[in-house]
Order: structure tokens, then C-alpha cells, then sequence
């Protein structure tokens, strides 16, 4: 299955903005209440506004022109309690929106974390690690933005002009349809462009993400770029991606605000238009002055709205470009799922099989071909070949990391597919050629993924790391169970942390245990010390040994030659040596 993201974001997203909106807004579901009571909130504001014009016209007419100040100052203070009301919903909603945006960021981030963490390894391999960052934290913040501030100010604003097009409609239909025809050169001008300005903010999303992946991998590699002092090739890879990402972010910008003039002139051609009609009007002695000066207060009550509304669209339009790409990582779907078991495994079953095993990674050549082997219960055996062989991708079948593109792999004659992912991780542990560790000590490390010793003081978990003969191992770390780890891995070497990753293998004393070079980093009297600890493991537990230094396989009960997508028997040591320098040759 393919997970690059990358190739979807490359594509026009086929979803349209209501659709997508209405998705979006399924996030908020649980918020109901609260949306209820800012809604009712923003209609209060918009009432207490719109009947300010009113107030003011009938002021103008029955008591300013006569000279009645009493009158002007009953109504000024009735105006004033009015504006502090609305001032205060104002607030309140706002307040109120802000608490919904902050929750729905959080549960949306949890969300994406929890998922990401449902997707397979191939998911990983196929996406930088800075992009799905800047989708966790960029893309939703955008969202959380447009929740806590923009939503309510859109439906404010959206009431606001339904009410002041009634009142300009009601007050006089002519110069009330001349008024709101600009309106309607608006309408067209935003639905021709809006996909335009989602297309640009998605490509400034896209390249903000790429940003963030080379800063990752830069960061993440930098004492090899100190190393061989190529400053000068980190300087061009983010000189690069920062070009990029100012580019688009300009073309982003300019998208943003290109409705904001448009709306205007619009506005100002629709006052243009009530200010001719009315003079004209009054003139006729059909309008009064205060009648006009409420006419205007309505026009800009409309147009004012829109206005706002030019910029609101423009980060609706920044969050539908979030909501895409978060939205592709939800719609991904691990092809790792747990079958049903079928049949009853023989009981004299081997521990594991393949059975006319292939694989290929998503859009690349076939890796392995029609590979059938036996793994008995309480045997150790070793794979052998050359670089790209295609070792460490047999070994990720046996764990499951991947599934094969064919045929089946069976754990103790079942379908490995049909354990979850709990009991085939306890049954196998698998020692990675690169392990890691993360932030914290040796004791939280060999622990991670191991329950049954979490409570355990450090006595007691010494006493269990003496009871597997690893006692040794742990004597190398000056401060014991205590030494602290960093996930950069200063303070402790490269051979130090496979040894703690060999530790956490062992403690979960799985059935199959599998070392993909976990000796390539260690010393030679730490690498016998290594071979004693697995002679002496259970008799039950099978080992499978992925090794380029052949003193390290010479005791295997059986060795694999793996190459050119071929796992065959090789036989002897001696048979192993030959066919590894033989395949080294022809590759």
C-alpha cells in the first residue's frame, strides 16, 4: 500500500469546501452546548446592533431637527447601554470560542498522533518526519485558529448583513436593490477565486512541511555534516527549501488579500448609490434625514461585514488547506490488520514459516522471490549475503513490520497475521541495527514495552537482570540502572545503546529473537560476552542472527544465504564464506 503523502498533496483535492466543512465540523460535535450558547450570544450582539440605526434615525428626525436635547440624551443613554450590552456578548462569545478552539486543538492533535501511531512502518519510510510535524502542529494550529477566532466571527458577521439587507430592503426596495447589487459582483468574485487562493495555501503548507523535514534531517545528521565539513551543503538544502517556502508564502499572502480592495470599492460604490438615491429622496419629500442617516448606518452594517468577511475567508480558506492534508493522514488505513485464525496449527508445528513468501516495497522492484524456509523451536540460525541483499527485509517479515506481497507467514503455525499486535510483540523481540532510545535512564529504556517489570524498584529488576546473565552488560554503565540516556545518544556510544536495546530484548523473553547486526558496534571480549548471554538463554528460544562478521554465525545451527532475492541453505561456514564473497563479486 502506498502512504507517500506527498503524492496526494500533489494532486487538486476533489473535495469541496462545503463538504470539507462540514467534516470539519464534525471535530466540534461535542461541543454543541457551547457552540448553542455563543450562537445565541452573537444573535443578541447583532440585534442589539442593528436596531442602533433605527434608534439613531428616529433621534435624528423626531428630536435633533426639532431641538429637543432631552429627547437626545434619553436616546444617547438608551444607545449607550446598548453598545455596552453588545461590547460584553461580544466578549463573551468570544471567550467562549477561544475554550472551543484550545479543545478541539487538542483532541484534533491526539487524534492525529493516535493514528499516525495505527500506521505501519512503510508509512515512516515513505514520509520525511518534519512534514508530518508541521501537519501536527502547523495545519491544526491553523484550524484551532480558525475555531477560537474566525467561526463565530463568520456567523456574526454572516447575521449582521441578512439583518442590514432586510432593513436597507424594507426602508425603501429600490435604493434597497441598488444598495446590495454590488453584493452580488462579490458573490461571483469569491466563488471564481476561492479555489484559486486553497490551491495557493495548500502549496505554502506543503512547503512550510518541507522546511521542517530539512531542518529534521539536517539537525538530525549534523555531526556528519560537521564531520566532513559540508556546512556549505546544509547552508544550500535550507537555502533551498527556504526559497521555496518564501515563495509560495508570498503567492499565499497575495491570495489572501486580494479580496479585501475588491470588497472596497464595492462597498464604497453601494454608498455612493444610497447617498445619491436618498438626497434625490428627500429632495422629493419621500425620505427624511434621519431615514437617511439609518439607510447609511445599514449599508455599512452590510458592507463593514463584508469587508471582515474578506479576510475570514481567506484563513477559511488557510484552514479547509490544514484541514486537507490532516485529513489525508485520517483517511490512511494500515494494511497491517489481524486476519481471523484458520484451521488448527499440527502440534509438531516449527516456531516460524514461510510459505512462497514475495515482497516489494510500494512502486519498486520485487525484493524477495517465492522464499519457503522453517525456523524449528530452540535452534539459532544465521543470514548471511551482501549489502542490499535483502537481509533485514527477511528478518521484518518474520517480526511483521511488513506483510508479504504474497504468500503467508506462519508463527507457530498459525497466520502471523492473526495475532495482535500485543502478543506477536512478546513473542518476538527484534534488536534493530540502529536501535534507540529515548530521553531518560538505562532503567526506563530496558523497560519500555514491558509491563510485567514496571512497578519493580531497582533492586528487585537487578535481581532479574542477574537471573538472564545480563549482570555483566549492565556493569558496563557507570551509574547502573541510573545512567542517564538522551535520544541523541551523547552520553552513552552507539555500541552502548545496542546493548541496552539488547537488554529489553531479553527481559521480555520472547520466543524468537532477532539481532540485525547488533554486534557491528561493540567491542570483541562484549561481543563473546553477547554470545555467552544467548547460549544460555532458553531452550525454547529461537535465534536468528543477521551478522557481516562470520565469527559471530559460526555456531548457528543453520545459515542462510540471502541475495538477489533468493534465501537458500548454504550449508557449512566454510560454504557461507564462499557464496558471500562469490555474491559480493557479482553485485
Amino acid at each position: 500500500m502506498n502512504y507517500n503523502l506527498n503524492k496526494y498533496s500533489g494532486k487538486e483535492h476533489k473535495t469541496s469546501n462545503y463538504t470539507a466543512f462540514r467534516n470539519l465540523l464534525q471535530l466540534i460535535t461535542h461541543e454543541k452546548k457551547n457552540l448553542l450558547i455563543a450562537l445565541l450570544a452573537i444573535i443578541v450582539n447583532a440585534t442589539l446592533n442593528l436596531a442602533g440605526p433605527l434608534l439613531i434615525g428616529y433621534t435624528v428626525d423626531h428630536y435633533v431637527v426639532h431641538k429637543q436635547y432631552h429627547g437626545v440624551l434619553v436616546f444617547s443613554g438608551i444607545l449607550l447601554c446598548m453598545y455596552v450590552l453588545a461590547f460584553f456578548t461580544s466578549y463573551f462569545q468570544t471567550k467562549l470560542m477561544g475554550g472551543v478552539g484550545q479543545r478541539t486543538l487538542f483532541t484534533l492533535r491526539n487524534t492525529i498522533f493516535s493514528k499516525i501511531q495505527q500506521l505501519p512502518v512503510a508509512f515512516f519510510n515513505q514520509n520525511k518526519a518534519g512534514d508530518l510535524i508541521s501537519r501536527v502542529n502547523n495545519d491544526t494550529d491553523k484550524l484551532n485558529q480558525f475555531f477560537s477566532q474566525s467561526l463565530m466571527q463568520f456567523v456574526g458577521n454572516i447575521m449582521m448583513m441578512i439583518g442590514a439587507g432586510v432593513f436597507l430592503l424594507i426602508i425603501n426596495l429600490k435604493i434597497g436593490i441598488a444598495a446590495l447589487a454590488p453584493a452580488l459582483l462579490i458573490l461571483i468574485f469569491t466563488r471564481v477565486l476561492s479555489p484559486w487562493i486553497k490551491r495557493k495555501n495548500a502549496a505554502s503548507m506543503k512547503t512550510v512541511g518541507g522546511m521542517s523535514a530539512e531542518i529534521q534531517e539536517s539537525l538530525s545528521n549534523f555531526k556528519v555534516i560537521v564531520a566532513f565539513n559540508r556546512r556549505d551543503y546544509f547552508r544550500k538544502r535550507f537555502n533551498e527549501a527556504n526559497i521555496k517556502n518564501y515563495e509560495t508564502a508570498i503567492g499565499a499572502g497575495l491570495a489572501n488579500n486580494v479580496f479585501l480592495p475588491f470588497y472596497a470599492m464595492c462597498a464604497s460604490v453601494a454608498q455612493l448609490l444610497v447617498l445619491t438615491g436618498g438626497i434625490y429622496l428627500i429632495a422629493s419629500g419621500e425620505f427624511t434625514i434621519g431615514l437617511l442617516v439609518s439607510y447609511l448606518a445599514y449599508a455599512n452594517y452590510f458592507y463593514n461585514p463584508l469587508r471582515q468577511l474578506a479576510t475570514l475567508w481567506a484563513n477559511f480558506q488557510v484552514a479547509m488547506a490544514g484541514w486537507d492534508r490532516i485529513s489525508e493522514i485520517l483517511a490512511l488505513e494500515t494494511d497491517l490488520v489481524t486476519v481471523p485464525a484458520s484451521g488448527t496449527p499440527a502440534p509438531n508445528a516449527p516456531l516460524l514459516e514461510f510459505k512462497h513468501v514475495h515482497f516489494g516495497y510500494p512502486e519498486g522492484r520485487e525484493i524477495l522471490h517465492n522464499i519457503s524456509l522453517t525456523l524449528e523451536k530452540g535452534k539459532t540460525y544465521a543470514l548471511v549475503g551482501p549489502t542490499g541483499g535483502g537481509k533485514t527485509t527477511t528478518a521484518s517479515l518474520m517480526a511483521r513490520l511488513y506483510d508479504p506481497t504474497q504468500g503467508t507467514v506462519l508463527l507457530n503455525g498459525k497466520d502471523i497475521r492473526s495475532y495482535d499486535a500485543n502478543d506477536r510483540s512478546q513473542k518476538i523481540g527484534f534488536i534493530l541495527q540502529e536501535p534507540f532510545l529515548f530521553t531518560g535512564t538505562v532503567k526506563e529504556n530496558i523497560l519500555y514495552g514491558n509491563p510485567h517489570y514496571k512497578d519493580y524498584t531497582n533492586e528487585q529488576l537487578t535481581e532479574v537482570i542477574k537471573e538472564a546473565n545480563l549482570e555483566k552488560l549492565l556493569a558496563i554503565f557507570e551509574e547502573g540502572l541510573e545512567t542517564k540516556v538522551a535520544a541523541s545518544g551523547d552520553g552513552v556510544s552507539l555500541g552502548q545503546k545496542q546493548l541496552i536495546a539488547f537488554m529489553r530484548a531479553v527481559l521480555r523473553k520472547p520466543d524468537l529473537l532477532i539481532l540485525d547486526e547488533a554486534t557491528a558496534n561493540i567491542d570483541t571480549v562484549t561481543e563473546q560476552l553477547l554470545g555467552e548471554i544467548l547460549e544460555k538463554l532458553p531452550d525454547t528460544t529461537t535465534r536468528v542472527i543477521i551478522a557481516h562478521r562470520l565469527n559471530t554465525i559460526e555456531n548457528a545451527d543453520e545459515i542462510y544465504f540471502v541475495n538477489s532475492g533468493e534465501v537458500t541453505r548454504a550449508g557449512s561456514l566454510q560454504n557461507a564464506m564462499e557464496k558471500l564473497l562469490h555474491g559480493v563479486r557479482v553485485s
